[in-house]
């Protein structure tokens, strides 16, 4: 067993008071400690990939639109290194189209890259990009494999601001692989390569308010076309995404309130479902074992209404044995988490208050009434999120019978973004 947290609070307080989507503390010591199926090592991740080594693979899944952008940001934080950021720089130095994001030690793949078709593709094949057969899971479990064992692969690359399939990238492996996306265990191959997985389960409710408040204030949407496109999408994301959550090593799970009425989603509950795998030790509040229910608010914390709780303790998911850690509300000062992170056990932080510090990095400037985090300089780009950000402007920008926006062009686009670094925005 490797002693290492599966995940902290700093998920539940990343989700509940600044509203976006939580992250995942491997963290142990001065040092990486994780166990993969088939070796058990330390590693230190600032070193590049020995020959021996083998390459740590974690998936994460979600439905579209549930953060996983913000998510991938976060965890790439956690996971520490230097020069992030999306797989060849941007258009103005050479690069292309990515949807990768990387460091010195952290690679993050989007899997919408195995595709089996463009969007042309699926519109003649009449399939939805949630069906598992418009996915490549061969090419899927041959690359990772590959990227497992230390191999550069060349991937393909999904354009989504033009629905094609454009010329594959290079991906050199780093010491974590991290992938995300719909389909991450849902091919048994590709699932026995993962060491970890981690499942965003964002409720119908809070999907149904972040998604009306996204597409009428942005997309100018009405309100049946909001709830037609959310009601088109369920059959295919509850046959082929949502029964990943039962098998995942970890969910975060996103619920409304239960401390007042909130139909537009701005307070949640969340709940951070630990499975019992030996691999870890599971994150707990107070004592190890005991189900226990905590309301801080009072001279300690600054709460207004309708405040915080807590709780902690073992209970069953799908018939597995879990153990919970949740928070309902969210924090008036964040800095006020020190409280709380010194009643947390296993969160293998180097010292006191490390979470609550982390919090505070990733805290930005922030819109109340767009529920997002505004630019940041201290945030790491990421690719989807610059390129969601200038989509309507290269869309204005493009020429000719197939709608393209030549290089030049996207390449300015590319260096408008690069000057909002961290502009985070939810992606469709």
């Amino acid at each position: 067993m490797v002693k290492t947290a599966a995940v902290s609070l700093l998920a539940l307080a990343g989700l509940a008071s600044a509203f976006v989507p939580p992250t995942t503390n491997f963290r142990s010591a001065n040092r990486w400690t994780i166990k993969a199926k088939d070796t058990s090592f330390t590693r230190n991740l600032m070193m590049k990939l020995g020959a021996d080594d083998k390459v740590i693979l974690i998936g994460v899944a979600a439905d579209s639109g549930c953060g996983k952008s913000t998510f991938m940001r976060r965890l790439t934080n956690i996971f520490g290194g230097s020069n992030v950021g999306p797989l060849g720089g941007g258009f103005d130095n050479g690069g292309w189209e990515t949807n990768t994001l990387v460091s010195d030690t952290t690679t993050v793949i989007c899997l919408d890259d195995y595709h089996a078709n463009d969007r042309s593709g699926r519109k003649v094949t009449g399939r939805t990009a949630l069906e598992a057969a418009e996915q490549n899971f061969d090419l899927m479990y041959e690359q990772l494999k590959a990227l497992k064992e230390g191999k550069t692969v060349a991937k393909p690359i999904y354009n989504h601001v033009n629905g094609t399939l454009d010329r594959p990238e290079e991906v050199v492996p780093t010491p974590i692989v991290i992938v995300e996306g719909l389909h991450p265990w849902y091919d048994a191959r590709v699932k026995d390569l993962l060491d970890y997985t981690i499942y965003l389960d964002i409720s119908d409710e809070i999907k149904r308010a972040w998604k009306i408040q996204r597409d009428m204030a942005e997309r100018g949407w009405t309100l049946e076309q909001v709830e037609a496109e959310i009601e088109k999408r369920k059959p295919d994301f509850n046959k082929f995404v949502g029964p990943q959550k039962e098998v995942a090593d970890s969910v975060i799970q996103v619920l409304p309130t239960e401390l007042t009425n909130d139909p537009e989603g701005k307070i949640l509950r969340v709940r951070l479902i630990q499975k019992e795998t030996g691999d870890y030790e599971p994150v707990y509040l107070f004592d190890q074992g005991s189900t226990v229910s905590w309301i801080p608010c009072g001279t300690k914390l600054t709460c207004s209404y309708p405040g915080i709780k807590l709780g902690s303790g073992p209970d069953r998911w799908f018939n597995n044995a879990v153990n919970v850690v949740e928070m309902d509300g969210q924090f008036d000062k964040l800095e006020e988490l020190a409280y709380v992170e010194k009643h947390l056990g296993n969160t293998a932080s180097k010292y006191d208050g490390e979470i609550t510090a982390q919090m505070l990095k990733n805290e930005g400037p922030r819109d109340p009434e767009r529920l997002r985090p505004l630019p940041d300089h201290r945030l790491a780009q990421d690719p989807r999120g610059l390129r969601e950000a200038e989509r309507e402007e290269g869309r204005r920008l493009r020429q000719g019978p197939r709608g393209r926006v030549s290089r030049r062009q996207r390449s300015e686009g590319w260096l408008a973004a690069e000057n909002r670094v961290g502009f985070e925005v939810w992606r469709s």
